[in-house]
């Protein structure tokens, strides 16, 4: 691959330092120089050392644990490159937090991610770029073009050098999920299935019935994200049950909140595989779990905005 111009500039926050850094390798391009610190009431100081000045700047921010630091840091790296008149801002999204609080479900309740989306707006974003939101209406919450990619080209990669070993079949966690699971399906070749399940608060879920003949099937549970892990164990048991060989899943965000990783080291599945949108720490890493990048679709995503370049073919 070329190496980008050099009018582009490349930042990272401290959510997902190694992510950026592939990103960087792909591209060809150092990451510039940012300061990230705290002042000692605890305030986020940001403080660019390069000159962003009529430059094209990325800045690489997954809003992920510790969600409101990571939102902080990333609204005042915007102003900050805002006041430094560069010349073109992209908000470089991995994983975008408050995404599953998109409505009002219940009475006197926030829509969150709607917010969170006027507030990146207003610090200066002149653009989003962003993998797997948790629904695709969230795009709509923007005033300014939101560029929307898949894991699912990365996903199909790696299931599809397993396809000789498993006789694999996509299994949408919900119906929201269908049209991601039904994609993936048809591109690998192989059967959809769905659990139909109620929620019955915040993460928890009953699982009610499955929609498809599982049995004989390595299945794979195809999610957007994966937090507790309790969703996705309880509808691991449902298919096993349902006559399903084995079970894996296949996630793009790993929150892995509390107890998760030892819930799914200790459940039933036989593999977890996660993006590398959100990084997982070695201490909080099980033997089951898979962590494939993502790096070369957002290395691309950039070159192609920064090259005023159509997205096409690229989210296939």
């Amino acid at each position: 691959m070329t190496t980008v111009g050099d009018q582009i500039r490349l930042f990272t926050g401290s959510s997902n330092p190694e992510l950026a850094e592939g990103i960087s390798k792909i591209l060809k391009k150092d990451l510039g120089q940012l300061v990230l610190g705290r002042f000692k009431d605890g305030e986020t100081r940001v403080m660019f050392k390069d000159t962003v000045r009529g430059r094209d700047v990325f800045i690489i921010q997954s809003t992920c644990p510790p969600v409101n630091e990571n939102l902080m840091e990333l609204l005042l790296t915007i102003d900050a490159a805002k006041r430094a008149s560069a010349g073109h801002i992209t908000a470089v999204i991995p994983y975008f937090g408050y995404a599953r609080q998109d409505r009002k479900d219940a009475p006197r309740v926030p829509i969150s991610a709607k917010l969170v989306a006027d507030l990146i707006t207003t610090a200066g974003a002149e653009r989003v770029l962003a993998m797997d939101l948790h629904v695709d209406q969230i795009q709509g919450f923007f005033n300014i073009p939101v560029d929307h990619i898949f894991s699912r080209p990365v996903m199909h990669r790696y299931f599809q050098s397993h396809s000789k070993k498993l006789n694999m079949l996509i299994v949408s966690p919900d119906a929201g999920g269908v049209e991601r699971s039904r994609l993936l399906a048809e591109r690998l070749g192989v059967p959809l299935a769905i659990i139909d399940k109620r929620r019955t608060g915040p993460n928890q879920s009953e699982v009610m019935h499955i929609v498809g003949d599982v049995k004989g099937f390595d299945a794979i549970l195809f999610d957007d994200i994966v937090d507790t892990g309790g969703t996705v164990v309880k509808a691991s048991e449902a298919l096993m049950k349902a006559g399903a060989r084995s079970i894996r899943v296949a996630c793009t965000h790993p929150v892995f909140s509390g107890e998760a990783p030892r819930i799914l080291q200790e459940s039933v599945l036989a593999e977890v595989v996660a993006t590398d949108t959100i990084p997982v720490p070695p201490e909080r890493r099980f033997k089951k779990l898979t962590v494939v990048s993502i790096a070369n679709l957002f290395a691309e995503a950039i070159r192609r905005i920064h090259e005023h370049r159509s997205f096409q073919g690229l989210l296939e």
